[in-house]
């Protein structure tokens, strides 16, 4: 006991002893500094004394009996030898991350699998194994098969952590939100009850896959996920996860932003019939004659001019914004003019025209194929020009702030991309329904940690891994009394940067 500070021991899942500095008021007990976790009983010795140290500097009461805190031991160089290397100032930041995030009350053993993800990602097998090998952290593999199905169980506590932080932590009021889909595939060709071939966003249509749903806030962050069917057309996802995200968050209502791919009649009005804003790209080279003619005529060929067009022949109460780019201008007519030469191409070879856009069959015996000009003056009136669907009015939010908000999507992009880089959700190696799932809900909480620490440091997940493992920690055995002992590097600048300011609170030192 120091003044009102207590130090407190526990076990902890993966067979550590946890050393804590705690304040209990009350009924309540509260965690003043988290000192870390021992895997021997000299470390924990040395971790208590740590934690006794920290107790007197900050105690609010001081004890009128102090206890002296013993020297640590003297080691003869001579008589010592370095038996190991560990990275637990690595996993113990990632932990303290975890605890931003609200995910504190998991199990250990999840965390671990989630921050494994960043650390390095691989098979659970060769997980655990790099779990023993960088933090001393040992499971048996029995228990970490018949555990990861049960994670499941928290998928509901995990999202609801995910808006708590977001809400509390990212000052996030949920006005708008995005939506994204990805697929992963299977190494496999073989199908299984939940994998299937389908659309592929990684061209691997003949391979089993499934289909993931997301929704982040607009600066990226992570709230809620669903995965389905390999062959789920990614257009009926959304319906879904966005009335699950609206259970959870309560009467916000916020507005859904979707790229194209998400544009059917059918979720627009479902949208706006259960009282949805939305904001969705349009497929302009879908749209007909007419309505392209309405927009060729009428929008403006300066750069960044916007339009706002009625799309109430489609879908009740909907508009059509317009923005012609010169850029994007440019980069249409590249593509047309290519397409353009290779379709003149086969034709001069008589070769079938169906690899080429602009190729269609003829009712002429002696030329099977022609080039279709209605189809390339169609492409070259919509050239420089994105269309943006919505049922917001213009008084609510101007057609320069529908474009803005759409633009928001690469925030989602970008957490697949990340999902897929540097966390490596997959290849997958496991088969059943529940397995996947559950390996994707361990990719969502990586994702969230990764996130949370790129938001808050405005730095990339890739510099702030690098960044916590070049701090090592050295495992010394005195050969004479068979004790071992744990030397940290200087952490240098990294203790003093944003990165472990954010963290201080959650982490030993």
């Amino acid at each position: 006991m120091r003044g009102d500070l207590t130090i407190r021991t526990v076990r902890t899942s993966s067979g550590a002893t946890a050393v804590q500095v705690v304040r209990n008021e009350g009924k309540k007990r509260i965690i003043v500094k988290h000192i870390g976790s021992a895997h021997s009983k000299n470390e924990c010795q040395r971790l208590v004394t740590e934690a006794e140290i920290y107790a007197e500097a900050h105690c609010r009461q001081p004890s009128l009996f102090a206890k002296e805190v013993s020297p640590s031991p003297q080691l003869d160089l001579a008589h010592t030898k370095l038996v190991g290397v560990t990275h637990l100032f690595a996993r113990n930041a990632l932990l303290a991350c975890a605890r931003r995030c609200a995910l504190g009350a998991l199990p250990e053993l999840y965390l671990d699998l989630a921050l494994m993800r960043i650390i390095e990602p691989s098979s659970k097998l060769r997980t655990l194994e790099l779990l023993q090998c960088y933090f001393n952290v040992r499971y048996a593999e029995r228990t970490v098969y018949r555990m990861l199905p049960k994670l499941l169980d928290h998928q509901e506590q995990i999202e609801t952590a995910a808006i708590k932080t977001a809400r509390d932590d990212l000052k996030e009021s949920f006005s708008l939100v995005l939506y994204d889909v990805t697929t992963l595939y299977f190494e496999s060709f073989k199908e299984y009850d939940f994998q299937h071939p389908g659309f592929s966003k990684d061209n691997k249509p003949q391979q089993p896959q499934i289909v993931i749903g997301l929704i982040t806030t607009r600066s990226g962050f992570p709230v809620m996920h669903e995965v389905f069917k390999g062959n789920t057309f990614e257009g009926h996802t959304m319906l879904a996860i966005v009335r699950r995200f609206q259970q959870r968050v309560g009467d916000v209502k916020p507005v859904i932003v979707a790229d194209a791919a998400m544009l059917s009649k059918a979720n627009m009005q479902q949208l706006e019939e259960e009282g949805y804003h939305y904001i969705v790209g349009a497929r302009l080279a879908n749209a007909a004659a007419r309505f392209i003619d309405l927009i060729h005529s009428e929008l403006p060929r300066d750069d960044k001019t916007l339009r706002r067009f009625d799309y109430d022949h489609v879908v009740k109460q909907a508009d059509m914004v317009c923005e012609f780019s010169e850029a994007r201008y440019r980069k249409d007519k590249r593509e047309l003019d290519k397409q353009v030469k290779r379709a003149l191409a086969l034709l001069e070879r008589n070769e079938p025209g169906r690899r080429a856009k602009f190729v269609k069959k003829s009712e002429e015996k002696d030329k099977p194929f022609i080039f279709d000009t209605e189809l390339q003056t169609k492409a070259e009136k919509l050239l420089g020009i994105k269309g943006y669907v919505t049922n917001i009015p213009e008084e609510e939010l101007s057609n320069a702030e529908i474009v803005a908000y759409y633009r928001d999507l690469w925030h989602v992009e970008q957490a697949f991309r990340i999902s897929k880089s540097d966390l490596r959700a997959r290849p997958i190696y496991h088969h059943t329904q529940e397995a996947i799932r559950a390996h994707v809900l361990i990719c969502f909480m990586a994702l969230m940690m990764g996130k949370y620490l790129e938001i808050k440091t405005g730095r990339s997940l890739r510099q702030i891994r690098q960044d916590l493992w070049r701090v090592h920690e050295a495992q010394i055995r005195d050969e004479r009394t068979g004790e071992t002992y744990v030397l940290q590097m200087d952490a240098g600048e990294l203790a003093s940067s944003e990165l472990m300011k954010l963290l201080n609170s959650d982490f030993p030192h």
